[in-house]
C-alpha cells in the first residue's frame, strides 16, 4: 500500500520523519502503513541521518502544592507525589508524559530513569505507600505514545543502584545495595529490543550509591561505597566492554577525589563533566579542570545532563526546596562562562529525583 497515494514511497517517507515528536502517535493511528513505518527503528535512524531529531530531557519529578501562610503569604512546597515530566529545549515547553497506568500512586522513590532510542525506562525504585522495593520495568514509547511493561529486574532487591544507557539498545545497572543494606558487586545488562536481562560478571568492588555512564563506546561504574564504610565513596571506577573482552577493567584515581559521583555526565564532546565543591569540572586526560561556578539555584544537590555542546542543571538552593533549572554553553569563548535560567511554570518547579535526555 502506498504510503501517501500519488507519491513514491520514499517522498512519503520523507514526508513522515519530519512529523514533530508529539504528533507521531496520532501518525501512527492513521493506518498500518504508517504505524508499521513509525514503529520500525529505521524510522528514528533516517531522522537522525537527516538532522531531524532533536534533545528532550525527562525528569522524574514531584508535583508542587501552594502553601498558604499568614498575612497573604504563599510558597510552593514539593509532594511526596512523583510523575514523569518533559522539557523540549527547541520549543522551550514543559509538559507531563502519561502516567503509568500500573503506579496510581505515582512514580517509585528513588527509581532511575533512562533514556534508550524512542524509549524511556523507569527501573526499581521504592513502592511510595508502603516503601516495598520494587525490580520492575516501565517502559514509554515516544513512537506509539504509550507504555509497557518490561521484564522484571532479576538477582533479588536492588536500591540505589547505578543505571546508563548506550542511546541505542542496552542499559546496564550496577551496583547499589540489597534488602540488607549490603553493597552489591553484581551487575546487569538489559537488552531492550529483545526485553531480556543478562547478568555480567561481577565488579571488583562492592558500589553503592555509584554512577553509571556511557563513555566512549563503554559503561563506566564510577565511585560508590562499600558496605563497611558507608558514605565513604571510592574514587575509582570500573570499565566494561560488552564488544570485547566482556570483562571489568579497574581505573584507579578515576574521580581525583572521595566524591559522590551522581552528577558524572558524559557531554557530546566525549569527556566527562560532573559537580563538585559548587563548581562545573570536566576531565581532560587524568585531570579534572574548572569550567564554571554552579549558580546559587542549583548549588545544592544538582542534577547534571549534556547535549549539543550545553549543559543542564537542576537542582535546588540550600534555602529553597524547590528546584530550578540552568543552562550553560560550553562551547562559549566567554573566560567567564554565564548560565542561563530556564522558564518553568510552578508546576514543573518541583523535586528531582531523576533525569535522563534522549535524541528523538
Amino acid at each position: 500500500m502506498d504510503l501517501l497515494p500519488g507519491l513514491p514511497n520514499d517522498i512519503a517517507l520523507e514526508c513522515l520523519i519530519r512529523l514533530p515528536l508529539h504528533q507521531f502517535s496520532k501518525a501512527a493511528s492513521v493506518c498500518t502503513s504508517w504505524k508499521t513505518e513509525i514503529k520500525h527503528p529505521l524510522f528514528r535512524q533516517r531522522r537522525k541521518e537527516s538532522g531531524l531529531t532533536r534533545p528532550v530531557f525527562v525528569l522524574a519529578q514531584a508535583m508542587v502544592t501552594t502553601i498558604r501562610k499568614p498575612y497573604g503569604i504563599t510558597s510552593l512546597s514539593s509532594t511526596q507525589f512523583y510523575r514523569l515530566t518533559l522539557y523540549d529545549p527547541e520549543r522551550g515547553c514543559w509538559y507531563d508524559l502519561p502516567p503509568i497506568p500500573e503506579l496510581i500512586d505515582g512514580l517509585p522513590m528513588f527509581c532511575r530513569v533512562v533514556g534508550v532510542g524512542s524509549d524511556v525506562m523507569v527501573i526499581g525504585g521504592c513502592d511510595p505507600v508502603n516503601w516495598r522495593v520494587m525490580d520492575s520495568v516501565f517502559i514509554y514509547n515516544f513512537v506509539s505514545g504509550s507504555w509497557r511493561r518490561g521484564t522484571d529486574m532479576p538477582g533479588g532487591q536492588r536500591l540505589f543502584f547505578g543505571c546508563a544507557s548506550d542511546s541505542e539498545r542496552f542499559v546496564v545497572v550496577a551496583g547499589g545495595h540489597n534488602d540488607e543494606k549490603n553493597a552489591l558487586r553484581s551487575a546487569l545488562l538489559y537488552d531492550v529490543a529483545e526485553d531480556e536481562w543478562i547478568t555480567l560478571p561481577e565488579m571488583a568492588t562492592e558500589r553503592d550509591e555509584c554512577k553509571c555512564a556511557f563513555h566512549r563506546g563503554e559503561f563506566h561504574v564510577i565511585g560508590g561505597y562499600p558496605t563497611h564504610a558507608q558514605g565513604q565513596f571510592h574514587r575509582s571506577a570500573e570499565v566494561f566492554n560488552s564488544d570485547t573482552s566482556r570483562q571489568w577493567r579497574l581505573e584507579e584515581d578515576f574521580l581525583g577525589a572521595d566524591t559522590c559521583p551522581q552528577t558524572c555526565i558524559e557531554g557530546d564532546d566525549g569527556r566527562l563533566y560532573m559537580c563538585r565543591d559548587g563548581d562545573v569540572v570536566v576531565k581532560i586526560n587524568a585531570t579534572w579542570k574548572h569550567v564554571a561556578r554552579l549558580p546559587g539555584g542549583v548549588s545544592n544537590g544538582a542534577y547534571l545532563t549534556a547535549w549539543q555542546g550545553k549543559l543542564l542543571a537542576v537542582g535546588n538552593s540550600i534555602l529553597d526546596e524547590i528546584h530550578s533549572s540552568y543552562e550553560l554553553d560550553v562551547n562559549s569563548e566567554s573566560k567567564e562562562k554565564t548560565w542561563r535560567k530556564l522558564d518553568a511554570p510552578n508546576e514543573y518547579c518541583g523535586h528531582v529525583q531523576s533525569v535522563c535526555w534522549l535524541e528523538i
